[in-house]
């Protein structure tokens, strides 16, 4: 899944250490995240999207977009 994490994360000048701290995770769980290795758990995305205070949409794009190019 795409997401915007390290943008975000880069635009607060953290490290992924310092996100993973933020998010009770790994530096590696970020990492993964980040490279779209792994999709975070949805109680997890929330954190986030909490932690950025940002809609989970904003965040991550899961390639669904609705139909809207149908």
């Amino acid at each position: 899944m795409k997401n915007k994490l390290k943008v975000l994360r880069a635009m607060r000048d953290w490290s992924q250490a310092q996100l993973g701290e933020h998010l009770d995770v790994s530096r590696q769980a970020v990492n993964a995240i980040e490279t779209g290795k792994y999709d975070p758990s949805l109680p997890l995305a929330f954190k986030i999207a909490r932690l950025f205070d940002l809609p989970i949409e904003e965040i991550f794009d899961d390639g669904f977009n609705g139909g809207k190019d149908a």
